[in-house]
């Protein structure tokens, strides 16, 4: 089984994807991947360098991702330029590795967790989408908190993705990380026993 797992900036989806792999989940991280793969000497590095040029670069070669960060969440269209020269190869590793994964034992659960696994029209990669939700004004002060960033630059990196409550709509699963974490590893076990179970029924 394969289920994709998502979220908006500061709801906690990286908690949840903690959460799920100690259960037992294997996990397959989206931005790990887009680390890997603007490393120096890989493709995507190359082709980031083309586009952006030496000023989102460390000396060494390596990504400087604040200055990147920088450019993309305030121009729409380097955004989806970066979007369009990663995507490809972030999707292919993936791809890979669940393939890999799914070999080695076909009934296990497979998460991919994807920050933009909506906005990329990607769900049809996975067969469950669960949305880490908090409200957007809680949003709003975790990111403002976490980033150390004022309500207007926070309200700009939110603009950036698709509101939390719409994203809403394509949950099959939502987990509520809003209240304490007791609250969230509470959702998260009714979840992964509703994963075992629906997988379980699959099992030859």
């Amino acid at each position: 089984m394969a289920v994709g797992l998502t979220g908006g900036i500061a709801t906690g989806k990286s908690t949840v994807s903690e959460m799920l792999r100690r259960r037992g989940a294997r996990l397959i991280d989206a931005d790990q991947i887009a680390r890997a793969v603007v490393e120096p000497g890989q493709k995507g590095n190359e082709q980031v360098r083309r586009r952006f040029g030496e000023r989102v670069f460390h000396p060494d070669g390596s990504l400087n991702r604040k200055a990147l960060g920088e450019i993309v969440f305030r121009d729409k269209s380097a955004r989806q330029d970066l979007n369009r020269i990663l995507h490809p190869l972030i999707m292919k590793r993936m791809k890979e590795e669940k393939d890999h994964w799914e070999k080695i034992d076909p009934n296990q659960v497979v998460i991919l967790d994807i920050p933009l696994l909506i906005e990329e029209d990607l769900t049809s990669l996975v067969d469950q989408v669960i949305l880490v939700y908090v409200t957007e004004s809680i949003q709003l002060k975790r990111l403002m908190n976490r980033d150390q960033i004022n309500e207007t630059e926070a309200k700009q990196k939110m603009a950036a993705q698709m509101p939390i409550e719409m994203k809403k709509t394509f949950a099959d699963v939502v987990i509520d990380n809003s209240g304490s974490l007791t609250n969230t590893e509470r959702q998260v076990d009714e979840l992964w026993g509703k994963l075992i179970s629906e997988n379980g029924s699959n099992l030859p």
